[in-house]
């Protein structure tokens, strides 16, 4: 009898400690509030600076995270110099290059108006190393091309990097549309819709360090892989890699916010672990503001390769449809209207191939027309 009393009280213990279970949900993770960010550079070399000013979103959100439009960004010298960012629009600001004195320190103020005001602090200007290499090689096991970096720095100074690039591809859509409607009358087109490049920015957190190496050099460190499944490859693709050179706080900085977006997701999410890097709300300390300023120079390299991997689009087999009818009141013709016309068909020319916009119009894509002044083909 003890033994079975023993039992169902054991069991009754086990449901009583699971009925308390209850899901927890970090504040700052499923917050409404939408924090500051501040993500850019002062970029002291040939380029202009760039600051974006963007907010933290609720993680269960799916749009894109709020542009910050109207505030005044200044980037101040230890000795006094001040320089004027300009608002380009959706929530970018622009510096002009300019011969800043690189033995100085420099910091950033953001004021967003009503005493509202974030500063970060004062920090030395870094110096980047040369890209050396990008390469590129084929992965037979994850069907992808995997793309390196390779860098050094022969005075031993760097230490740690940190690595952006842009991809962009060319593609083509399945038809290519000769033909379209203007003021009722099929005309020849004016413009090719049938071959786009598209061109993403780096979504993740690229880093290296040579702290624990005998020679400040980075070999072979992949930086994006490309599945052949994407079809980036099959005509021709190019990617721009930058890089940059930290200090020791900036690179621990990037390495916790690198740890923390792999549970949230991105940049903008709020951080569970509050990684908010060198700004301050100048009047409320408690007021979280996300981002790391830093100054320095930026190297660049480009690699454009033709791979040929992959699959030309397909799409189901074009229509054939009357060139002359009334939209009022033949039902093929409504349709037309709802496709992209291909070529005459017939021997009198009286009828046209269709098909589906996504078929024939690459820009729905997400690409443009306009080809890259970098494309050599």
């Amino acid at each position: 009898m003890k033994y079975w009393l023993l039992k169902i009280s054991f069991f009754a213990l086990i449901l009583a400690l699971d009925s308390c279970i209850e899901p927890f949900s970090p504040p700052e993770v499923n917050s409404d509030q939408g924090y500051l960010v501040v993500d850019g550079f002062l970029n002291v070399g040939n380029d202009s600076s760039k600051i974006t000013l963007r907010r933290t979103q609720n993680v269960n959100v799916n749009t894109f995270p709020a542009v910050v439009a109207g505030a005044a960004i200044v980037a101040e010298s230890e000795t006094g110099e001040s320089y004027n960012f300009t608002e380009t629009g959706s929530g970018e600001y622009i510096l002009p290059p300019y011969p800043f004195n690189r033995s100085t320190r420099y910091r950033l103020r953001v004021s967003l108006g009503a005493d509202l005001e974030y500063l970060s602090e004062f920090v030395d200007v870094t110096q980047t190393p040369a890209i050396d290499s990008v390469t590129y090689k084929y992965d037979p096991n994850q069907d992808a091309m995997v793309f390196y970096v390779n860098t050094h720095d022969a005075q031993n100074k760097t230490q740690f990097y940190r690595w952006k690039f842009e991809e962009t591809w060319e593609y083509f859509t399945a038809y290519a549309s000769n033909l379209e409607v203007v003021d009722s009358q099929v005309v020849t087109r004016r413009q090719q819709i049938s071959r786009c490049w598209r061109t993403m920015p780096s979504g993740g957190i690229s880093l290296g360090s040579t702290v624990k190496l005998s020679a400040d050099i980075i070999r072979d460190l992949p930086l994006i892989k490309v599945p052949v499944s994407t079809n980036k490859l099959y005509s021709r693709y190019s990617i721009l890699v930058k890089q940059y050179a930290l200090s020791r706080p900036e690179f621990e900085y990037w390495t916790s916010l690198s740890k923390s977006t792999q549970i949230t997701g991105g940049l903008f999410d709020p951080q569970p672990g509050q990684v908010t890097g060198n700004f301050q709300n100048t009047s409320d300390p408690q007021d979280l503001v996300f981002g790391y300023f830093r100054a320095g120079t930026e190297d660049q390299k480009r690699l454009t390769v033709s791979p040929g991997l992959g699959n030309f689009p397909r799409c189901a087999l074009p229509d054939t449809l009357p060139v002359l009818c009334t939209p009022a009141t033949d039902v093929e013709c409504a349709a037309k209207t709802a496709k992209l016309l291909l070529n005459y068909y017939g021997p009198r020319s009286d009828f046209v191939l269709a098909t589906t916009p996504d078929c024939a119009d690459c820009r729905l894509q997400g690409g443009t027309t306009n080809k890259p002044s970098y494309w050599d083909r």
